[in-house]
């Protein structure tokens, strides 16, 4: 990645593009449904490798260990070392 400076010190970086894919993602604690974004070219699994703390994800529906929802949210940052385990959904929707 490119980063650049202006004279006054402003940080430019490149543009990364990156592909919503629809997920299924157990935490320690809750069953969350929405959008992963991935790298083009690359798969889920590459872009959980990455080495940073969270994972962003949106439109998610989060539920509660008795299946209820509990909340939708537009974006919500979850922390990698809670995560049980992830599957893209070929659905892509919301369950009821």
């Amino acid at each position: 990645m490119t980063i650049e400076y202006d004279e006054k010190g402003k940080i430019f970086t490149d543009i990364v593009t990156k592909v919503p894919v629809f997920v299924t993602l157990q935490t320690t604690t809750h069953l969350m449904r929405g959008h992963m974004h991935v790298r083009r070219d690359q798969r889920v699994k590459d872009e959980l490798d990455q080495d940073e703390k969270f994972l962003a994800l949106t439109d998610v529906q989060v539920q509660g260990p008795d299946g209820q929802t509990l909340f939708h949210a537009p974006f919500l940052a979850v922390r990698r070392d809670q995560i049980v385990w992830v599957m893209p959904d070929t659905q892509g929707g919301m369950s009821k």
